[in-house]
């Protein structure tokens, strides 16, 4: 073999890696919902987005919630026998609300039991679709968040407060125009919550509506374990490791310089003081 056979044969390798990567990735995947499925009997659905590129009131994001995600979320719950139970889980930060609605609405007429499973976070969006499943089950660390709709860059109800500000001849037309669209979303979208919440926290159904549609909080505010257990939702902290374990089947993809770092193996008390 000569230099160059030597050459050629290391970027061929180079060039195939990120691909045999991927589909050792896949495969592990797909062993894993198969082990969950056949543990707990029920079908497994997955909706994942990374390379979120985050902001300090809002959620630009890379990967969110579309039409194409609602299209395959559907599917997969047509697919299912109506008394079979759903796992569906969540680490999005949101997304298109109509999207977001579609699944949450086939989540919630699915007769069998509908787990919606948060292992880091399921913003906006995805706290629709969580609203609307029989339990959430969260990792104690983990958050979800407000549902109040954002019109471009900017939240519904903080264009309502800017109008109701300024005499109405010193405000222009499109500032107008977006304020009665504002008023409609947040509407609708309280009326979505009041639908998805009317079967679970029956006390604080109005409640809940209005404090997660109105603007109550910035729109990345994250809603714990306790705080949501506080409002009386139907949610729990003990999620299955395997589920965790599936998490790290979805990695972000790697930059040159990693932001966290530290060594994968599991570190115990080894008794007494440590110096």
């Amino acid at each position: 073999m000569t230099p160059g056979d030597v050459l050629w044969l290391f970027f061929m390798f180079s060039a195939l890696q990120p691909v045999l990567k991927q589909r050792f990735l896949e495969a592990s995947r797909q062993r894993l919902i198969l082990k969950i499925e056949r543990t707990r009997k029920s079908r497994v659905i997955l909706l994942v987005h990374r390379q979120e590129t985050m902001s300090i009131l809002g959620f630009p994001v890379v990967r969110y919630i579309d039409i194409n995600d609602s299209e395959e979320v559907l599917r997969a719950i047509h697919m299912t026998d109506p008394e079979v139970p759903i796992d569906i889980v969540l680490h999005t930060p949101g997304g298109l609300v109509l999207a977001a609605l579609q699944i949450a609405r086939a989540v919630h007429k699915h007769k069998g039991k509908v787990t919606a499973v948060v292992p880091h976070y399921a913003m906006s969006g995805g706290t629709l679709i969580a609203l609307a499943a029989d339990e959430i089950v969260m990792s104690e660390d983990a958050v979800i968040g407000p549902v109040d709709p954002q019109l471009g860059q900017y939240p519904a109800a903080s264009i309502l407060k800017a109008v109701a500000r300024k005499p109405v001849e010193r405000v222009r037309d499109e500032t107008l125009i977006l304020a009665d669209q504002s008023e409609k979303a947040i509407s609708q979208v309280r009326d979505c919550v009041r639908e998805l919440l009317a079967d679970k926290a029956q006390e604080k159904t109005e409640e809940l509506a209005r404090l997660l549609s109105e603007g109550t909080w910035t729109h990345d505010h994250p809603i714990t374990f306790e705080t949501a257990k506080g409002f009386g939702l139907p949610v729990r902290s003990d999620i299955p490791a395997e589920f965790m374990d599936l998490m790290n089947l979805y990695p972000q993809p790697v930059r040159h310089q990693p932001a966290v770092e530290y060594l994968p193996i599991p570190r115990h008390s080894e008794g007494g003081s440590q110096q």
